[in-house]
């Protein structure tokens, strides 16, 4: 995988060669693992590989090698789609300044465990409705589920996960388990078998971007393809409270109930069992 530099990093590795030492141990792919690494004030090496410092290193930033130079993990099409560094280590990302997963008072990685456990994976079919960077998925199979089957529909935020080493594919982990697919949960989801799953996990982007996924419709599919008494999470966080006054997890929770879910708050979420 290719090295992965933060301001953090490239300052430390800096610091080292301008103190004159030969070598110095970092993490080159977000504090998953440590390595020993050659530096100078020229640059510094590692597997030997020759690499150059980054002439205006950014904070905010993750930098990949592409075997030319290092480049930001980002990129523009229709948004700016963007890797961001978290104080933990595994990262967020971001579609236009907003932050897709927590990150204020947890690790984005900590969290999707504690979510993935209120389905209590252990030997079930789980839909993974927007994949994201593939942490509830690789939750998921860490937690023993049988199959897991994602949905993500951004190229670029698949583009993303090919690179970050917290990701199911970029961690070198075991994914016979998990079935990612290019695509849109809320077209794809009509043709899923009914009672085909045993939990869902459902983390949409907010509802002004997505508001299908959020819709009666959807809900009632999602009640279509999960058995009976089958768990689902719905991250809704709390967007507009303070300036609207609007209660998108109550919106939320009302909806599902109306399509056969007894519901409950949790965290920054709702939890519904199927009925």
């Amino acid at each position: 995988m290719s090295p992965l530099l933060t301001l953090k990093v490239h300052e430390a590795l800096r610091a080292a060669a301008l103190a004159g030492e030969a070598t110095t141990r970092c993490s080159l792919d977000l504090e998953r693992t440590t390595t020993t690494v050659a530096v100078d004030e020229a640059g510094w090496s590692h597997e030997g590989r020759r690499l150059p410092w980054i002439g205006n290193c950014k904070d905010r930033t993750i930098y990949h090698w592409d075997g030319g130079a290092f480049q930001p993990v980002s990129r523009f099409a229709t948004s700016l789609i963007k890797l961001v560094p978290t104080e933990w280590g595994p990262p967020t990302f971001e579609i236009d300044g907003i932050k897709m997963l927590p990150t204020a008072k947890v690790s984005p990685w900590e969290d999707a465990g504690h979510k993935v456990g209120l389905v209590q994976p252990r030997g079930k079919v789980v839909l993974d409705t927007c994949g994201g960077l593939g942490y509830f998925a690789a939750w998921c199979l860490a937690g023993g589920a049988s199959r897991v089957l994602s949905w993500e529909k951004n190229p670029d935020v698949l583009w993303l996960r090919s690179l970050n080493p917290w990701s199911p594919e970029g961690s070198g982990a075991n994914c016979s388990g998990l079935e990612l697919t290019r695509g849109d949960i809320s077209e794809a989801i009509a043709a899923l078998p009914g009672d085909s799953v045993d939990a869902v996990l459902h983390d949409p982007p907010r509802f002004g971007i997505a508001g299908e996924l959020y819709s009666q419709a959807f809900y009632a599919q999602l009640a279509r393809v999960l058995r009976r008494r089958g768990r689902l999470f719905h991250y809704t966080g709390t967007p507009n409270r303070l300036t609207t006054g609007r209660d998108v997890p109550a919106e939320v929770a009302k909806r599902l109930r109306a399509a056969g879910f007894a519901t409950e708050p949790s965290g920054d979420g709702v939890l519904a069992v199927r009925k």
